[in-house]
């Protein structure tokens, strides 16, 4: 199924309408539907298209592949001789540029980086290809694949077909209001709870149905010895790099809320000489996010960075299906249920729902709906205060505060005078001059609403409280 990427076809329809021969990169995890996105544009297109995906074989198997495609696009009604190849991938290239001379077509190349791992030449004939024969033609070339690291490597300074790119998109997984496509009869409490599980990942969001209880669909798809999700960590990992080992300990860590170089060191998972290093990479295959605190000035330098999972489905994995493959292999389905449900609230509190509201906070800035258009959106750690959300504007010297509660019960009247008479003050006096002529705002976060009191403190202080339909409400665009 095609899900919500209107966004992305019209940047994909864009390139298509430009003259001339385009080269562009196509990036994104595993999943996340690339292969959807790009097969479904070239059809609505109208234009004719050829498709083709690598996978892990040698490079003479992988050019008899293409070769064959292309052989199969230009003689559609002829039999193909047996084994047939191309002797080179320039005499590929010479081909695409033949087929493409008098005719606008697009030709997709999945999954490239099966490519580059086993032939080094191969960005390096595209390159002389591109420069030499196809970009006179009306190709439309697109280059995709799911290894952020080595599709990023594709346009770098030194690399060949720098400067050659006349695009790229990356295809980031689906927002949170496409949940609403997936399971129609869910309320936002429980699409919040999936959205913590499988994040915005179609291939994830379609094995779940509403149809069952999300204990049910947990059960049905993750929760039993043949899930189809017990091995993706190892799937995803391994994809990325060659050895898993180091970079699953530290994942492990972060999952277990070590999120600072010295608390995953402390943990074991790999010597403190080396984290930095494996983070920094972790950083650059989208797997793990660098967060700093929202008071450091742009371009400081800073020790305050934290480090958190990208991916939800890998935070709930360690979180919860590692520690419990005892319960899964046994098949205690109501042991293992009480060890999971006992900590969700938690898990979905501090994931999913602070990231949908610091969303929140970044889609009214863009609606200009807040006070102030803020430089930063994160939140605040630190010995003397803890602030879930934190917008903050050097250049106008203003500040918005917000606290988040993923509690079951209204939130009382306590948690607005908290962040009005503790957490303010500590934040503000972290700033130049102690935050003297800051304009200060606060919104409260709650899925349970407000009481009467927290109502009535919060008008008098012109404090902005959210309430879940509120808040999904607000991230669904106009």
């Amino acid at each position: 199924m095609f899900y919500d990427r209107e966004r992305d076809l019209a940047d994909l329809n864009d390139i298509l309408t430009r003259p001339g021969a385009q080269l562009m990169i196509v990036s994104g995890r595993r999943r996340v539907g690339k292969t959807t996105l790009l097969i479904e544009w070239a059809r609505r297109s109208g234009r004719p298209f050829l498709y083709w995906v690598a996978s892990r074989q040698p490079a003479p198997s992988l050019l008899q592949s293409i070769s064959q495609t292309l052989w199969r696009y230009a003689h559609p009604n002829d039999i193909m001789p047996a084994s047939f190849a191309y002797d080179s991938w320039s005499e590929v290239f010479q081909q695409m540029a033949i087929l493409a001379a008098e005719q606008r077509l697009i030709v997709i190349l999945d999954e490239l980086t099966y490519v580059i791992e086993v032939d080094d030449a191969f960005t390096s004939l595209l390159q002389n290809a591109w420069d030499h024969h196809i970009k006179q033609t009306q190709i439309c070339l697109l280059l995709a694949g799911s290894h952020i690291g080595l599709m990023n490597q594709l346009h770098t300074y030194r690399a060949p077909l720098y400067g050659r790119f006349t695009a790229q998109l990356r295809l980031d997984p689906l927002p949170f209001y496409a949940l609403r496509s997936f399971l129609p009869g869910y309320d936002a409490e429980r699409r919040v709870a999936v959205y913590a599980i499988l994040g915005g990942i179609p291939a994830y969001l379609e094995q779940f149905s509403d149809q069952y209880t999300l204990r049910e669909n947990l059960e049905r798809t993750i929760l039993r010895r043949t899930g189809l999700f017990r091995t993706e960590p190892f799937v995803l990992i391994g994809d990325l790099v060659r050895e898993p080992r180091n970079y699953t300990a530290i994942i492990r860590a972060i999952a277990d809320n070590r999120h600072t170089p010295e608390e995953i060191a402390a943990s074991g998972a790999i010597a403190a000489s080396n984290v930095h290093k494996y983070l920094q990479r972790l950083v650059e295959l989208q797997l793990v996010e660098r967060r700093l605190p929202a008071t450091v000035p742009p371009k400081q330098r800073t020790t305050q960075s934290r480090y958190y999972l990208r991916d939800p489905f890998l935070r709930f994995y360690y979180r919860f299906l590692e520690p419990n493959q005892d319960l899964i292999e046994l098949e205690l389905k109501d042991a293992l249920w009480q060890a999971i449900s006992e900590q969700m609230r938690a898990f979905i509190g501090l994931t999913a729902f602070e990231d949908l509201c610091r969303e929140w906070t970044l889609m009214q800035a863009r609606r200009g709906q807040l006070a102030f258009v803020p430089q930063m959106v994160s939140g605040y750690w630190g010995q003397t205060v803890q602030v879930d959300v934190v917008a903050l504007s050097w250049r106008v010297q203003a500040v918005l505060l917000g606290e988040c509660k993923w509690g079951a019960e209204a939130v009382p009247r306590s948690v607005i005078s908290d962040l009005l008479e503790v957490k303010t003050p500590r934040l503000l006096a972290l700033l130049p001059e102690a935050g003297a002529g800051w304009a200060v705002h606060h919104v409260v976060f709650a899925r349970a609403g407000f009481t009467p009191a927290a109502s009535t403190l919060a008008t008098a202080h012109n404090v902005r409280l959210v309430d879940l339909p509120q808040l999904d409400s607000d991230l669904t665009p106009v």
